[in-house]
């Protein structure tokens, strides 16, 4: 089952179950999906989808920060909320372990010795880690590494 079917079968779920807050953000999630399926005129695979859904996700993060910083406390719940039904979708998270192997590994098939190299390890390293881990960080790592 794709992405999109999965969202779509929660949809459904949620609808049955008549959770308006969920259903809500699923239907946003949705929408996204189809925006961006026509902005394109493409049909999204699994990965492109779970790029939407990253962007929805780092959005509504950085929108909590500062809804918390306002101490607007009650706008950054609903962010919350809307977070913890977008991740539902997101793949198991790496550890930095993980990602650390990875980027050494990207490093050695690119054969990187400076900074300059840089954007061919995140070429290779990019698909490995899209939606599971946050690419700010993978991109400090890899720079660190190289200088």
């Amino acid at each position: 089952m794709s992405l999109k079917d999965q969202i779509q079968t929660d949809l459904k779920n949620s609808m049955r179950a008549a959770d308006k807050a969920r259903v809500r953000v699923l239907r946003m999630i949705t929408a996204a999906i189809k925006q961006r399926e026509v902005d394109e005129r493409i049909e999204l695979d699994d990965n492109q989808t779970l790029a939407v859904l990253e962007k929805m996700l780092k959005q509504r993060k950085d929108a909590a920060k500062q809804y918390q910083a306002a101490e607007r406390i009650d706008l950054a719940e609903v962010e919350q909320a809307e977070i913890s039904v977008i991740a539902d979708f997101m793949p198991e998270a790496l550890s930095e372990a993980e990602v650390a192997e990875l980027i050494k590994d990207a490093i050695a098939e690119t054969g990187a010795q400076s900074i300059k190299d840089m954007g061919k390890v995140m070429g290779v390293i990019k698909p490995q880690v899209q939606g599971r881990a946050d690419m700010g960080t993978v991109s400090s790592k890899v720079r660190e590494l190289l200088t």
